[in-house]
C-alpha cells in the first residue's frame, strides 16, 4: 500500500529503551525492549493510574459484561456506567454473537475459571453449551495510546510503550493480580437448524473462593445467515505463507508447515475471506517485512535460452487454502515489484541472478508475454484461469499504464485487480479496483462499475489514522468499517495484511516502521483477537443488510416499506464520516442493527424468510 513499500538496509532499527509514562490513565510499559531483540523481555508495570479508584473498590472478584466496541485497560477499574450482569443480545441462525466479560479485583484472586451452561428455549430446544466459546484476551505491547487520531506511516512520535488488549487464548484457568482487570471473550456460534425464539442459560465465574453467576439472553430471530464461503462481501487479506514457518522455525512447504497452514488460513476463510495471494516474483514489496514474501513461482532460465517454470508452492499453497474453503480468486502478484527487480535461476549454475526491468523495456514485454502463455496454460489445465486476477499494488500512473499495456496485449483475457487512489484513466483497465479511503471515487462512478460488471472495494493500511484496524484503534471501527462499504456501494474490503508479524507477535505488535498491528490481524497458531472479530461483525452485518434489502424490496408490507427507507436514510450517515467520534459511530452502527432487526421479525411474520 501507499508508503508501505519502503526500502530499508541492512538491520533493522534497535529501539531505545524508554521508561513509561501514563497517557489517559492506560496502562504503560516502563522498560520495553525493541521489537527485534531476542532475548527474554522483563516488563515492569507501572503503578494504577487512579489508586483511589481500586480503593473504592470492595474486596473480592467483581463480575460483569462491558461492550465489545471498546478497549479495557489492565490497570485499570473498568469505565462502565453501571456493572452488567445479563448480556442480551438478537441475531440470525448460523450468526456468531460476541460479548465481552470483565473480572477484576483490587486484592490478588487464584483459579479464576469459566463455566458455561446450555442455552435453553422455553419449548425445550437446546443451543448447547459446545457453541460457547471463552477466550482469555491478552495484552500485546503497542507504540500508540488508545484512539489517537495522529498515527502515521513511519515510526510513532511517541517514545512511551501501551499495553493494549487484543490476542484471544484459550485457558483453564488463571490468576488475577490485584488491582488489575482481565477481559474474556465469550462467543456463541448459534447452529443454523436452530429454532427461532429466546433462549436463556447463565455463566458461572468460579474463583478459589467465590462464585458469580451472570445470564445470557438470546432472540434468535427466524432469518437464516448464509456459510462464510456463501458471503458476497468480498475479504481481501494478503498473506505471505512464509512468515508460519519462520515463526515457528521450520521448513518451509514441510508437511508440518502445510498442517500449520490449514488451521491458520482456515481463520481466514471462516470470516469470509475471498483472495488467495500468491507471489510470482520474490520479494515483491522491497524486502519491507521481517519475513519477505517469496516467489511461489520459480523462474529458471535453461542453457538454451528459455525459460521453465516450476508451480509446485504456488500448486500447493493454492489447494490448501481452498481446501480451507478461500475458493473465489486467486491473486498473482505483481507486475510491478519494487524498483522493478526481478529474480531467476540460471539453469547452468544454480544462481539467482537479479534483474531490472522497467514495465516500458522490450526486456520485460517479452518476459511477461512468454511467462503469461505459460501460466494460462497452467492455470486452464487447473481450472482456475477464471478467478485468477494478476494483482498491481500502487505505482507511478506511467509504470502502471506500461505494465497494464502488455497484459492487454496478451491474448488471453486476463483479469486486472490494482490498489491504490482512484486515476479515471485506470477505471475501465481494471476488473476488480480497490480505492485507498479517503482517495476514492465518488458513488456514481462505483455504480458504473458494478453496472459493468466490475467490482470495487476499498483499504486502509498504515494510513489513515482512522477509521483502521491498529491494537490501539477503538474496536466500533472495525465493524463501522463494512457499514462504509454497505453505504457507498462497495463489494467488499481489503487490507495489507493478514499476517506479516513482527519479530514477536504474540507480545508485541509494534514494527520498526508502522503503527502496532497495521502489519497483521491474526496470532501464531490461529489466534483470532478483538480486532479481527470485530472485522468479522461487520461483514456479517454486510450480509444481512444485503439480504434484508432483497427481501423487502419484493415486500408490498407498508411497515416493511417504511423501515427499509429508514434504513435506506441512515446509510447515508456513514458516507460522509470523517470526524470518528467513537461514540458517534457506535450509536450509527447500533441503530442500523436496530432495523435490521425490525425489518428481519417483520419480515419474518410475513413469511419472508431467507433460508
Amino acid at each position: 500500500m501507499k508508503n508501505k513499500i519502503i526500502v530499508f538496509c541492512c538491520c533493522i532499527l534497535i529501539y531505545g529503551i524508554t521508561h513509561a509514562q501514563q497517557f489517559k490513565g492506560q496502562m504503560n510499559i516502563a522498560a520495553v525492549p525493541a521489537p527485534n531483540m531476542h532475548y527474554q523481555e522483563e516488563y515492569t508495570f507501572d503503578k494504577p493510574v487512579d489508586p483511589a479508584k481500586w480503593n473504592s473498590q470492595t474486596a473480592g472478584m467483581h463480575v460483569s459484561f462491558g461492550s465489545t466496541d471498546k478497549l479495557y485497560f489492565r490497570t485499570e477499574v473498568p469505565d462502565l456506567d453501571k456493572q452488567a450482569s445479563t448480556w442480551k443480545e438478537t441475531g440470525w441462525k448460523g450468526e456468531r454473537l460476541n460479548a465481552q466479560l470483565l473480572v477484576w479485583s483490587p486484592d490478588t484472586i487464584q483459579q479464576v475459571r469459566l463455566k458455561c451452561n446450555d442455552l435453553k428455549h422455553s419449548n425445550g430446544k437446546v443451543i448447547g453449551k459446545n457453541n460457547i466459546k471463552v477466550n482469555m484476551v491478552r495484552y500485546v505491547v503497542s507504540n500508540y495510546p488508545y484512539g489517537v487520531k495522529d498515527a502515521t506511516c513511519g515510526e510513532s512520535p511517541y517514545k512511551n510503550a501501551y499495553l493494549m488488549p487484543d490476542r484471544f487464548e484459550a485457558f483453564d484457568r488463571f490468576e488475577i493480580p490485584g488491582k488489575t482487570v482481565r477481559p474474556i471473550w465469550i462467543s456463541v456460534d448459534v447452529p443454523a437448524d436452530a429454532e427461532a425464539g429466546i433462549y436463556s442459560g447463565d455463566i458461572e465465574v468460579l474463583s478459589e473462593k467465590s462464585r458469580s453467576v451472570l445470564t445470557i439472553k438470546l432472540k434468535i430471530q427466524n432469518q437464516v445467515l448464509p456459510k462464510p464461503g456463501e458471503w458476497k462481501h468480498r475479504f481481501d487479506l494478503w498473506q505471505n505463507p512464509w512468515v508460519v514457518a519462520w515463526y515457528n522455525r521450520i521448513e518451509p512447504w514441510s508437511e508440518e508447515h502445510k498442517v500449520m497452514l490449514e488451521k491458520h488460513l482456515k481463520l481466514y476463510a471462516d470470516a469470509g475471506g475471498k483472495f488467495i495471494t500468491t507471489y510470482a516474483v520474490h520479494s515483491p514489496w522491497s524486502d519491507n517485512s521481517y519475513m519477505i514474501e517469496g516467489t511461489m513461482i520459480e523462474w529458471i532460465k535453461q542453457n538454451n535460452g528459455a525459460w521453465k517454470f516450476d508451480y509446485k508452492i504456488f500448486d500447493e499453497y493454492v489447494e490448501l487454502a481452498m481446501k480451507a474453503g478461500i475458493n473465489d480468486a486467486i491473486t498473482v502478484y505483481t507486475l510491478l515489484p519494487w524498483g522493478n527487480r526481478f529474480r531467476y535461476m540460471e539453469e547452468a549454475t544454480g544462481n539467482y541472478v537479479y534483474e531490472v526491468w522497467p514495465p516500458e523495456s522490450k526486456e520485460f514485454k517479452s518476459f511477461w508475454h512468454t511467462f503469461l502463455t505459460d501460466l494460462e496454460k497452467h492455470l486452464q489445465q487447473k481450472g482456475w484461469f477464471e478467478k485468477t486476477y494478476l494483482g498491481i499494488n500502487e505505482n507511478e500512473m506511467k509504470q502502471t499504464l506500461a505494465a497494464i499495456k502488455v497484459v492487454k496485449e496478451h491474448p488471453a483475457k486476463w483479469k486486472i485487480t490494482y490498489a491504490g487512489n482512484w486515476h479515471t484513466e485506470l477505471d475501465t483497465l481494471l476488473d476488480d479496483y480497490c480505492f485507498l479511503y479517503g482517495n476514492e471515487s465518488n458513488q456514481q462512478q462505483v455504480k458504473a462499475r458494478s453496472a459493468r460488471g466490475a467490482t470495487t472495494t476499498y483499504y486502509v493500511c498504515c494510513n489513515p489514522p482512522v477509521p483502521n484496524n491498529f491494537v490501539f484503534s477503538p474496536p466500533i471501527e472495525g465493524r463501522w468499517i463494512s457499514w462504509y462499504s454497505a453505504a457507498f456501494g462497495y463489494d467488499g474490503f481489503l487490507r495489507w495484511a493478514y499476517d506479516a508479524w513482527p519479530a514477536d507477535p504474540s507480545r508485541d505488535a509494534r514494527h520498526t516502521l508502522w503503527p502496532a498491528g497495521d502489519c497483521f490481524l491474526v496470532y501464531p497458531g490461529g489466534a483470532s483477537g478483538i480486532r479481527f472479530e470485530k472485522l468479522r461483525e461487520g461483514i456479517v452485518d454486510f450480509e444481512k443488510i444485503r439480504i434484508i434489502r432483497a427481501l423487502a424490496s419484493k415486500s408490498t408490507d407498508k411497515t416493511v416499506k417504511n423501515l427499509l427507507k429508514q434504513l435506506d436514510q441512515h446509510m447515508k450517515v456513514f458516507v460522509p464520516e470523517r470526524a470518528f467520534d467513537e461514540k458517534k459511530i457506535a450509536k450509527d452502527v447500533q441503530k442500523g442493527n436496530d432495523l435490521i432487526e425490525q425489518l428481519s421479525d417483520k419480515l419474518a411474520s410475513n413469511e419472508m424468510v431467507f433460508k
